[in-house]
């Protein structure tokens, strides 16, 4: 079993930043595939970005060049770094890992950018 637990989501204003954590336990390994979903209100849930067990980075292209995601493995922990955040980007941020051909999913945490 895996748990996902995410953390650092707020309110900015456009153009801030917010850092996103997802702190992983269980039956986790530092190199499993895990990356980030958003769903904004009335819209489909859209994938974010994500690394993969190499350690490549890809990201949707909407946030291409704002957002970075990368591990902490000391901490058991994906990062999601958002700059230049824009009223678009308001959504609610959800972790996921894939472990063993299984999916797992965080709670998700809201992000709200507004002036």
């Amino acid at each position: 079993q895996v748990q996902l637990v995410e953390s650092g989501g707020g309110s900015v204003q456009p153009g801030g930043s917010l850092r996103l954590s997802c702190e992983a336990s269980g039956r986790i390994f530092i190199n499993d595939p895990m990356g980030w979903y958003r769903q904004a209100p009335g819209k489909q849930r859209e994938l974010v970005g994500g690394i993969t067990s190499n350690n490549y980075t890809y990201y949707t292209d909407s946030v291409k060049d704002r957002f970075t995601i990368s591990r902490d493995n000391a901490k058991n922990t994906l990062v999601l770094q958002m700059d230049s955040l824009k009223p678009e980007d308001t959504a609610v941020y959800t972790c996921y890992a894939k472990v063993l051909g299984h999916e797992y999913w965080g709670r998700g945490t809201q992000v709200t950018v507004s002036s």
